[in-house]
This record gives C-alpha cells, sequence and structure tokens, in this order.
C-alpha cells in the first residue's frame, strides 16, 4: 500500500482515511505480523455530525490510527471539497463488509479474534456461525457486557483482565457509535491486542440476526434507508434530525477552504 492510501481527507474537521477495503485488510496482516499495536475507527455520517460538535469526539476519531470511511456519502463529500485528486476518498470501508471479510482472512491467516458487545447472545452466535463456516478458526473470547450509558469500574476491569487473558490479534467491539470509540480510547494503553476496533452493528448482521440492504443499495448509498424502513423508530433521530446536519457542514467547509 503507497502513502497516500493511509493518508486522511479533512471532512467537516474529521480526517477520513484514504484507502480501500482490500489496503485496510493488507494493512491489518501487517500491523499484525510486525507486533504492532493500532486502534482503528469505522466513522459514518453522523459520527463525523458529532464529532463536530464534540471535540474530545473529535479527537478520538483524528488521534485514530485509522478513521474508515463508512458509507458513500462521506465519497460524495470528498468530491464536494476536494481541490485535488489525491483529496476524493477512494472507497468506503464500512463495519458490514470489513468484519465478515476480514473473519475469513482471519481464518486463512491464524489471526486470532475476540468479539465483545452486542446484544446478548449475538457474540456466541457470531462466533458459531464462523466456526460452522471456518473449521479451526481461532476466536479466543466472546463477551456481552450489561447494558449501561457508563460501564462501572468493576465491569471495565472485568472487560479488559477477559481480553488481556485472550490476548487477540483483534478485538471486535460492537458497543454502538460513539459509546465504543470512546471506551476503546480510553482503555487502549490497558488493552492487550495487536488492532481494536469498533463496528457498531456489524456483529449482528454478520451472525445473521439482521438482514443487510439490497446491493444496488449499497452501492448508491442507500443503506441508511433500508435500516431506517427496518428500524424507524430507533434510527429516526439519527437519519432525519442529526444526518441532515452534515450538509451545512459542508457548505461552511467549502466556503472556507479549510481543508
Amino acid at each position: 500500500m503507497n502513502e497516500s492510501a493511509a493518508s486522511k481527507v479533512n471532512i467537516a474537521g474529521t480526517g477520513i482515511s484514504n484507502i480501500t477495503l482490500h489496503e485496510t485488510m493488507d494493512l491489518f496482516d501487517a500491523w499484525i505480523a510486525a507486533g504492532a499495536k493500532k486502534r482503528v475507527c469505522v466513522t459514518p455520517v453522523n459520527c463525523v455530525v458529532w464529532a463536530s460538535k464534540d471535540a474530545s469526539l473529535q479527537d478520538v476519531y483524528n488521534s485514530a490510527d485509522l478513521t474508515l470511511c463508512d458509507g458513500v456519502p462521506l465519497i460524495w463529500a470528498s468530491k464536494f471539497l476536494a481541490k485535488k485528486e489525491q483529496e476524493i476518498l477512494r472507497g468506503r470501508v464500512t463495519g458490514l463488509d470489513l468484519l465478515p471479510q476480514y473473519i475469513e482472512r482471519c481464518y486463512q491467516k491464524g489471526h486470532s479474534q475476540f468479539f465483545l458487545g452486542a446484544k446478548p447472545g449475538i457474540g456466541q452466535l457470531l462466533q458459531e456461525k464462523s466456526i460452522a463456516q471456518y473449521p479451526g478458526i481461532n476466536i479466543k473470547g466472546v463477551y456481552t457486557p450489561p447494558f449501561a450509558e457508563i460501564f462501572s469500574d468493576e465491569e471495565n476491569e472485568k472487560m479488559i483482565a477477559l481480553i488481556n487473558e485472550a490476548a487477540p490479534d483483534i478485538l471486535w467491539v460492537s458497543l454502538t457509535a460513539p459509546k465504543q470509540e470512546r471506551w476503546i480510547a480510553q482503555h487502549f494503553e490497558q488493552l492487550n491486542v495487536r488492532i481494536a476496533i469498533g463496528v457498531g452493528g456489524a456483529f449482528e448482521v454478520a451472525a445473521g440476526s439482521i438482514e443487510r440492504a439490497p446491493l444496488w443499495m449499497q452501492k448508491n448509498g442507500l443503506e441508511w434507508f433500508y435500516r431506517f424502513y427496518k428500524e424507524p423508530k430507533r434510527l429516526f433521530k439519527r437519519y432525519m434530525i442529526e444526518a441532515p446536519q452534515f450538509i451545512p457542514l459542508l457548505i461552511q467547509q467549502k466556503i472556507m477552504g479549510n481543508k
């Protein structure tokens, strides 16, 4: 992967890594082989909007080793803002794509994994499905903490101890955004992992408990609409109130030229 592939494109103050899905997986392999320790964020539009209003959250994204482009609208935004070709994002890297494809890569390469979070039973279901699909795959642990807006010190210590005992190459975290990104950043130095990454609802989709949008909707930036159709009550605020705030942020950045 060339140097420009890992550069970041400024969108509303958040640097989005200009990297493709396959380059991301190759980079993960290289990091694991080198014994590196890296923190990765998967970042959709609503996270960029939240970060524009919260300096501490924006710092979580901007200090990550990779801040992945989760969604076609971010590619559109980069084209709108770009002053040169290198500032146009070359592809999206969603958790929904990365999780199942890198699980397969982990099987091929022998990388170990740990699944943290999601609803009760989902992590175990994902583990069972992965083992059935890839016999011998190295999944070192699964843990679902009890729901809490903020975990107690005791619960944090328990999660860290379980993860460190397993010492996985990659820690997949499904605690919803931006809670998962904050948790990883807060405890990153204590975690004995090679890569820590939050993937939101990707556990449910990869486990088969939630159906993903048709491919044509994914490619045309309509995956959000399919998700909203499936869960209108839960996602109304995110897609109908928060996401539209992205447009004035882009217009302001275009006018101000603060790239």
